[in-house]
């Protein structure tokens, strides 16, 4: 049996097909030979019906079941963190509509001393020495650098757009150590195979990127 792998179309067919015991030849749309025919649904179908049976159909690749939900999981995590990064960018748009330079102060505006001066501007803090003096100790900036970039003009529409890319930024991250739980808990499932030998260097963290080091760091400080 043969089946198109267009979109994600394919998907619940090739999974009850499989389920049932049927062995399904996945075929990728852009490698399927069409000596000058349109692409319809129609005309896909009956030429694949064709070729089939004369073996000239090359099968996509598709992993074992247990490292196809890893995949899913591991995508969706992917998705969560980018949505959690743009959420960052609107927290920081807010900010310089009120002329508040947060980010040229703090390497972070999510770690420990931005999401601390972020929730007290929210919770209607407007004195900037008071803000400055929520820096943590290890910043580079002193507390009179810190208070000068946070005179800001509040304006209420901008305080509203900060609060909402705050609570979004905050279920994103949930969202992430719920997946990252799930991910654990689905690894457990996998054989061993390091044969007692530890990670090479690197690989422990997964390759993580930047946005994934900064939003793990900004984590503990969500209420």
């Amino acid at each position: 049996m043969a089946l198109e792998s267009t979109g994600v179309y394919w998907i619940p067919l090739f999974e009850l097909l499989e389920a049932r015991g049927f062995q399904v030849l996945l075929v990728d749309p852009g490698k399927l030979p069409r000596n000058g025919r349109p692409k319809t649904d129609v005309y896909d179908c009956q030429w694949l019906q064709r070729l089939h049976p004369h073996g000239l159909l090359s099968a996509c690749f598709r992993p074992a079941d247990h490292v196809v939900v890893l995949r899913s999981y591991v995508r969706q995590r992917a998705a969560l963190l980018a949505e959690a990064g743009r959420d960052i960018q609107h927290m920081q748009k807010a900010l310089t509509q009120m002329h508040i330079k947060l980010q040229h102060v703090v390497s972070d505006s999510t770690g420990v001393t931005g999401l601390a001066i972020i929730k007290a501007i929210l919770a209607g803090e407007r004195d900037p020495q008071t803000l400055a003096r929520l820096r943590d100790r290890r910043c580079k900036q002193d507390e009179v650098a810190m208070a000068h970039a946070l005179h800001g003009t509040w304006r209420e529409e901008h305080l509203f757009a900060l609060q909402q890319a705050l609570e979004r930024y905050a279920c994103h991250h949930r969202q992430l150590a719920a997946c990252d739980a799930r991910i654990a808990a689905h690894l457990e499932r996998f054989a061993d195979r390091s044969g007692g030998e530890p990670l090479p260097p690197g690989a422990a963290s997964g390759g993580a990127t930047a946005t994934d080091r900064r939003s793990i760091r900004g984590s503990p400080c969500i209420a």
